[in-house]
């Protein structure tokens, strides 16, 4: 039995149409609340990203602010507390003309502070006067005083020269600033005393082992009026400026952190690196930001330098020998700052050619065709690598990261790396790399033979 009359054609139709709408109505119905839970998601994750943005943007920037510093606090705590290292700083001024001059031109100055030529002149033409010397030869000999003492002081000055010129006193200079190493940490350190001293705002030497050597050399030529020069202790101006004090302060800051901020900065790179959505960019920031960092450090190195000119007297150190001696001073830090700046470069370059920009994907297909020909000469002239060949393609991933492992390792262990260091371990990191694809090559698949029977 039916329960009711059957549905017309006209009327089904009618009923499909009317359930197909009440569908529609629903999926909008809940097509909004959909569209609102996407976009929820997609504000929290553009947030998320965001903040990593930020996060990872200051960290970096901190790390590049920091480096500079770094480089010149290592530089600053190996002068202190590496007696080898300073004694290279200082060791090639006693070789250089321009200092060698400064200093025999303050020894012999010492010298004759305690010999009056001049005055010893005229009491032996007095003593003369009074043994019946003719009036007229005590003038003639009163005439030549000035000449004698210009004699007298130009023998000592070229006999000076000759002590200060010497390799005896080049020795002496280096066993001079060995020995007092420990007292240079003290006038760095505030606590004084020794050959090499910090007070009214000057750095000085002292000269006092130097004119004894004069003292002997002198009297050794026959010039005994030498022999009456008593110890004396004078000193040799470095540095003088207003702003020593607070130089002072600011070097042994750097020294506490010597050890620290080079560590500082790594993490906070690696930190920044970790916390960038885009890490590969992050590390090319990274790199430039060093380098960069290092350019300003460079600058500064070079407006200081003006500045320590200008504050030095031209009558306490000649304005040639002051800038022999800030050049000979900074130069481990200058090529310190050289080597760092091209290890960023060389980061940022690296980080940039992996990436997917259409210059680093072009310069890695040129360089895989260019392999890929070595490849097809070596094999049209009969070279194979074999089982060889085989293990390299398995491995390529492992060997890749051992060669960079291997680079970064010499790196980190180089006694003293500089910028030529770096571009050659650089270099020999992409002959490397160069060599494993060369080799690697996929093991051929075995062509099975099918033998039929009669």
């Amino acid at each position: 039995m039916r329960d009711g009359p059957e549905l017309t054609g006209e009327e089904r139709a009618e009923l499909e149409r009317l359930r197909a709408e009440v569908a529609t109505l629903r999926s909008r119905l809940r097509q909004p609340a959909a569209d609102r839970g996407d976009r929820v998601a997609a504000v929290r994750r553009t947030g998320r990203q965001r903040w990593r943005t930020i996060v990872a943007t200051l960290l970096i920037v901190l790390a590049c602010l920091l480096a500079p510093l770094s480089v010149v606090a290592v530089w600053a705590r190996n002068q202190v507390t590496n007696t080898d290292r300073y004694v290279a700083t200082v060791a090639p001024l006693a070789e250089d003309p321009a200092i060698q001059n400064a200093i025999a031109d303050q020894i012999t100055a010492q010298v004759f502070t305690y010999i009056d030529v001049r005055g010893l002149t005229n009491e032996v033409v007095d003593a003369l006067a009074t043994r019946g010397l003719p009036p007229r030869l005590a003038d003639q000999l009163q005439a030549l005083t000035v000449p004698i003492a210009s004699g007298v002081e130009g023998f000592t000055r070229t006999q000076v020269g000759k002590v200060v010129q010497s390799q005896a006193f080049a020795d002496a200079w280096v066993q001079a600033n060995r020995v007092a190493h420990d007292e240079l940490v003290k006038a760095l350190t505030g606590e004084g005393g020794g050959a090499i001293t910090v007070e009214d705002n000057r750095v000085s030497v002292n000269l006092a082992p130097f004119i004894q050597t004069v003292k002997q050399q002198l009297t050794a030529a026959g010039f005994t009026l030498a022999a009456r020069i008593p110890e004396v202790n004078a000193s040799f101006t470095v540095f003088q400026s207003d702003s020593i004090t607070r130089a002072r302060s600011a070097f042994n800051l750097l020294n506490t952190l010597g050890v620290w901020l080079p560590v500082i900065v790594l993490i906070l790179i690696v930190l920044g690196v970790y916390v960038a959505r885009d890490h590969r960019r992050a590390l090319v920031g990274a790199g430039l930001g060093v380098a960069l960092g290092m350019l300003v450090l460079a600058l500064g190195l070079a407006i200081f330098r003006s500045i320590y000119l200008n504050g030095v007297p031209a009558d306490v150190l000649p304005h040639d020998a002051a800038a022999v001696l800030y050049d000979t001073i900074v130069r481990f830090l200058r090529a310190g700052l050289r080597t760092v700046l091209v290890l960023g470069l060389v980061v940022a370059a690296g980080a940039f050619l992996t990436g997917q920009s259409v210059t680093a994907v072009r310069t890695r297909e040129s360089l895989a065709r260019a392999i890929g020909w070595l490849q097809g000469g070596a094999e049209q002239a009969g070279l194979r690598t074999g089982p060889v060949g085989g293990w390299v393609h398995g491995h390529k991933r492992a060997l890749r990261i051992g060669a960079v492992v291997a680079a970064s390792l010499a790196l980190v262990f180089w006694s003293r790396p500089t910028g030529k260091v770096v571009i050659g371990l650089a270099l020999a990191l992409l002959v490397a790399l160069a060599i494993i694809e060369f080799l690697g090559r996929a093991p051929q698949p075995t062509a099975e033979v099918s033998t039929s029977h009669p």
